[in-house]
């Protein structure tokens, strides 16, 4: 039964790229559905080979709390800056990709419908980071949630969407009925750290008191100050959560 499930689904897959193309993440052109190689016809990729290059993934020193690549004057300090200034409710941060390698992915991710996106971002989070999260114990892939309204509108949430791509390939589950956001807040892009963290002030709220984990993920697209995560993962210590970690696809350099 598992044979025949894998393969209807394979099936299906075939055919949907066959009728939508799926696009590159990078330049957004269409990936061809099929290649051929070596006189046999394989399935194209997730991305253009000319592109692979481009996103540039987070390495080197990083701060041991939110994961942010460390300038040269920061590599002696075991914290950048911000952590050394703020205290958060999360353990750890990891994140795939510098943002400016990749922000336009992002965006059209998130605004523009390209959640197809989604299976490279979870395959590449996989290929990368999935020793070190498969080392956590992690029992819980939480996506930041979005308000309603706003969910509605733009008609999906994309942390979701990643989630639940990566939950299919390392086999931890995705809940999205466990915390809410329950505030509209208003965009934080622009804002200063304490603007950030007043917007977000009872923005969410624990919706479910029967599940009850010890380690959990947060997943988000971008990793700015951590005001969000934080709400989130304060929300979770609250409810004896042990352990919190956040992972999100990209991550600013320190300032």
């Amino acid at each position: 039964m598992l044979i025949e499930n894998k393969e209807l689904k394979e099936t299906q897959s075939i055919v949907f790229d066959l009728l939508f193309p799926r696009r590159c993440p990078v330049c957004d052109g269409i990936v061809p559905p099929f290649v051929y190689s070596d006189g046999k016809i394989l399935r194209g990729g997730l991305i253009h080979d000319g592109c692979r290059k481009k996103p540039k993934p987070v390495k080197g020193v990083t701060c041991m709390k939110c994961g942010k690549p460390l300038m040269k004057t920061e590599e002696d300090e075991e914290y950048c800056l911000d952590c050394r200034k703020h205290v958060h409710y999360f353990d750890r941060g990891f994140s795939l990709f510098k943002y400016r390698s990749i922000s336009g992915s992002i965006y059209r991710f998130k605004y523009a419908g390209r959640a197809e996106y989604a299976d490279y971002y979870a395959a590449e989070t996989v290929r990368r980071l999935g020793k070190r999260l498969n080392n956590l114990g992690i029992q819980a892939l939480i996506p930041v949630p979005m308000y309603e309204q706003k969910r509605n509108e733009r008609g999906y949430n994309q942390a979701e969407i990643y989630a639940r791509k990566l939950s299919e390939i390392i086999g931890i589950p995705t809940y999205t009925d466990v915390i809410k956001r329950v505030k509209s807040t208003v965009p934080m892009k622009g804002l200063d750290a304490r603007t950030r963290r007043n917007n977000l002030k009872k923005a969410f709220n624990i919706v479910r008191n029967d599940v009850k984990f010890r380690c959990i993920l947060i997943i988000d697209d971008i990793y700015t100050t951590g005001s969000t995560v934080d709400e989130i993962a304060h929300e979770f210590r609250m409810t004896g959560v042990d352990r919190i970690y956040v992972l999100t696809l990209a991550i600013g350099q320190t300032t």
